[in-house]
C-alpha cells in the first residue's frame, strides 16, 4: 500500500515518468499496489487525471497480471471500474474471453462508453505507428545477430563493474594477479542461473549453466588470474587441508525467484553457503565472501568473520565483471541506497 500522499506523490514518485514520458516511453503499467485505499488500476485521478491529462501521456496504459480485477465488486464491476479509471490494455493471458464478454456487455449498456473504447485504441494502435509495425506489408526479418555480440557483452560487463558494492575490505582487495592459489566454494560459484535470477529463460529463472556465451563468477576468476594461480574450486568448500590458499572466495546468494515465490520475511544465507564458508576458512589464509542476490541479505551475525564482502546483486552473463573488481582491473564504485 502506498500512502495517499500528494506531497510525495508530486515530488518522489511522479518525476521518473514524467522524465520517460518526455524521452518517448509510449507504455506504462499500472501495477498492483493500493493508493491509500483504492487500487491504483482503478483510480481514475492517478491514470486519467495526472497520467494522461496532467503529464501529457499519449501512449497506452496496460494493467498488470489479471491487474484490472484488483478492483473490488467482482468480474464486470471491475473491468467496468478499470477501464474507466484509464486501463487501455488488459494483462489477461487465460480468461481474455470473459473479459471480451464483459466489454461487449458494458459498451453496449453504456456503462463503458465508446469514446473510451475509441481513446484504448487510438492509443494501442499509436504505440504501434510509432514503431513502424505499419510500415510494410512484409516486415523484414529482424537482425537478431547484435543479441550477444562482442559490444553488448562489454556494455555488460561495464554494468556489473559499477553495480558492485564493496561492503567490507580489511586489507584483502584487491587481489594480485600473481597470487599463487585461491579456493573458491559457494552455491553460486559456477551458476549462470544464479546470476541472473528470476525471469531467465523460465518464469523462476533457472539452476545451473544454461545460458551459451555467459561467463560464470568462477570462470572469471580463472581467467583474470595469471597462467600460475592455482584456481581450485568446491562447491562445499571442502578443500584438502595441506593446501593452504592465500585468499578463499565464497560465492553465496539465493536460489532465483520471481514475485510472489520469493517472499521472504527473513531473507539470509542458507546453511549450505554458510557451511561451506566455514570449511573454506579452514584452508584458506583469508577469506571473501560475494554475494549474489536480487535483494540485501542479512548477514549481521557472520560478517564479522570475513575479511571482505562484496555485493555482486545478480550480475547476469558477465561474471567476469566481479573478477574485474576482485583483481583490481575496475574500481569499486556502486553504494547502497540507505
Amino acid at each position: 500500500t502506498i500512502p495517499r500522499n500528494e506531497s510525495v506523490l508530486r515530488n518522489s514518485l511522479l518525476p521518473p515518468y514524467q522524465a520517460a514520458i518526455d524521452a518517448g516511453a509510449m507504455s506504462i503499467m499500472a501495477g498492483l499496489a493500493l493508493w491509500g485505499d483504492e487500487a491504483i488500476t482503478g483510480s481514475t485521478y492517478l491514470l486519467t487525471d495526472v497520467l494522461k491529462d496532467e503529464m501529457k501521456f499519449t501512449g497506452f496504459v496496460v494493467a498488470d497480471w489479471y491487474g484490472i480485477y484488483s478492483v473490488p465488486g467482482g468480474r464486470y464491476a471491475a473491468t467496468v471500474a478499470s477501464i474507466n479509471a484509464g486501463i487501455d490494455m488488459a494483462m489477461l493471458p487465460f480468461d481474455y474471453e470473459w473479459f471480451a464478454f464483459d466489454m461487449k456487455n458494458a459498451v453496449m449498456s453504456g456503462d463503458i462508453s465508446r469514446s473510451r473504447v475509441d481513446d484504448a485504441v487510438r492509443r494501442i494502435l499509436r504505440a504501434k505507428f510509432r514503431l513502424g509495425l505499419f510500415d510494410e506489408l512484409n516486415a523484414s526479418t529482424p537482425n537478431v545477430d547484435v543479441i550477444g555480440s562482442a559490444e553488448h557483452r562489454a556494455l555488460a560487463r561495464e554494468a556489473v563493474q559499477k553495480s558492485l558494492v564493496l561492503l567490507k575490505n580489511e586489507n584483502v582487495l584487491p587481489l594480485s594477479l600473481d597470487i599463487e592459489r585461491i579456493h573458491v566454494a559457494g552455491s553460486a560459484a559456477d551458476n549462470i542461473g544464479w546470476q541472473a535470477g528470476g525471469w531467465t529463460v523460465e518464469w523462476q529463472g533457472i539452476d545451473g549453466n544454461w545460458l551459451p556465451g555467459a561467463t560464470s563468477l568462477l570462470t572469471g576468476i580463472r581467467n583474470s588470474a595469471s597462467a600460475q594461480t592455482v584456481v581450485d574450486y568446491q562447491m562445499d568448500g571442502n578443500f584438502s587441508s595441506d593446501s593452504m590458499a592465500d585468499v578463499g572466495i565464497a560465492i553465496v546468494g539465493e536460489k532465483p525467484y520471481a514475485e510472489g515465490v520469493g517472499d521472504n520475511a527473513m531473507p539470509q544465507l542458507d546453511n549450505a553457503d554458510i557451511a561451506a564458508i566455514t570449511n573454506l576458512k579452514n584452508t584458506s589464509k583469508k577469506i571473501i565472501v560475494v554475494i549474489v542476490s536480487g535483494r540485501p541479505l542479512i548477514v549481521t551475525d557472520e560478517i564479522s568473520d570475513w575479511d571482505a564482502v562484496v555485493v555482486a546483486w545478480l550480475p547476469g552473463s558477465e561474471g567476469i565483471g566481479i573478477a574485474d573488481a576482485l583483481f583490481g582491473l575496475s574500481p569499486f564504485t556502486g553504494t547502497l541506497p540507505l
